[in-house]
């Protein structure tokens, strides 16, 4: 029975933030080794990461084509790759490594555009591989008991959902006088037709979708520009209404002077309200009619199942990113190791984005796109090509 994956990575070097948040996932909890990879495009660089992260010197590639083909030849290969690249790279680079027969995880967003997600979900189900988005937040231990809480029915029947997701990292880059994350970001060459919306928004979408299983069926989008002028937008403002006739409102910027990280989700229902703070990760509060307010704590006996297991450590231990990271990834590997050795009776116990929620969460950044080019109107997802 095989026990450890081997993945390679496709960018992830020069010191960025999210290549050492998939480096650190992955290698959490013992189910997969970094083999392989192509971590940027300075040669020197690229040789010294592999290096100091313990990859051979001949798994060390200057491209990602390179190392598609060189891997997919050898008996010893990577089972799938983790992709940390600029946005308009990931379907190039998806598409090569999942034609040649590798799993992909890849950041968000998936794709640029509709059809491209699409056309890389097609490819991954045809070939028989699994692809995962890295949408994290919903991969807090407490988010698996509010997830639980829902499907039981203990707030009722949901009537109202308010997300927000400020930042200010974007307004602290543009005036530093530096080059920086910034530089691309907001750049539509690299970025794509969104800059907040698909960077942190799909990320509130895709917290909705999976502790609700609720539809969004269309949105009114409204944005804002900093500075005056620029070509993607910085914060938006995005009425939803899901198939069943639930109301919604999503925020988010990354001007928002004063804003770490500050991710707020509040599911009101019928018979209850669940809130959660990104600020306090491992509390989730849970409000009854005409009852007590409850603070439901992270690792606790009288969580779920799946909330007990997500946990690493005892009650009143804070675990963070880092282990919302390692929950997407140990899922993910799991599923890949369990089909190489056999034994996976069904794919939907293993929670994770899948290429799927990919394509929906491209399929609403886009909508909200066009929700705002046509004047602030409400655009339907299942029309957006």
């Amino acid at each position: 029975m095989e026990k450890k994956l081997r993945f390679g990575m496709v960018g992830g070097g020069n010191g960025g933030n999210i290549g050492n948040s998939h480096r650190r996932g992955a290698g959490i909890d013992g189910l997969a080794v970094l083999s392989a990879g192509c971590f940027t495009r300075d040669p020197e660089r690229n040789r010294a990461d592999g290096e100091f992260w313990g990859v051979p010197p001949d798994r060390i590639y200057g491209s990602y084509e390179e190392m598609a083909e060189a891997e997919a030849k050898r008996p010893d290969g990577i089972d799938f790759v983790s992709i940390v690249t600029p946005n308009k790279t990931h379907y190039g680079v998806t598409k090569c490594f999942l034609e040649h027969g590798i799993s992909v995880v890849c950041e968000k967003p998936f794709t640029l555009c509709v059809r491209e997600a699409e056309e890389l979900r097609d490819l991954a189900e045809k070939n028989g591989l699994a692809v995962c988005v890295p949408y994290t937040y919903a991969h807090y231990p407490i988010m698996r008991e509010c997830k639980r809480l829902i499907e039981a029915g203990e707030i009722g029947r949901i009537i109202d959902i308010v997300a927000e997701y400020p930042q200010d990292w974007m307004i602290l880059g543009l005036n530093s006088g530096e080059k920086n994350f910034t530089s691309w970001i907001g750049d539509p060459a690299v970025s794509g037709n969104s800059n907040v919306t698909a960077g942190m928004g799909v990320h509130l979408y895709y917290l909705i979708r999976s502790m609700t299983g609720l539809r969004l069926d269309r949105v009114l989008a409204d944005f804002s520009y900093y500075p005056e002028g620029a070509p993607l937008e910085t914060t938006a403002r995005v009425l939803l209404r899901c198939a069943d006739g639930t109301g919604g409102l999503l925020w988010t910027s990354n001007t928002a002077i004063g804003h770490d990280c500050t991710i707020e989700l509040k599911i009101m229902g019928d018979k209850g309200t669940v809130e959660w703070s990104h600020d306090d990760p491992t509390h989730l509060r849970l409000s009854k009619l005409g009852g007590t307010v409850q603070i439901l704590a992270a690792g606790r006996d009288y969580l779920g199942a799946d909330s007990r297991a997500a946990s690493r450590l005892p009650a009143g231990h804070p675990e963070g990113f880092y282990e919302a990271f390692a929950n997407l990834y140990r899922a993910f590997c799991q599923h890949l190791l369990d089909r190489k050795n056999g034994v996976c009776e069904s794919d939907d116990r293993y929670f994770y984005p899948r290429a799927q929620d990919g394509v929906d969460g491209v399929r609403f950044v886009q909508a909200c796109v066009e929700s705002c080019r046509g004047g602030n109107v409400w655009v339907r997802l299942d029309e957006v090509q």
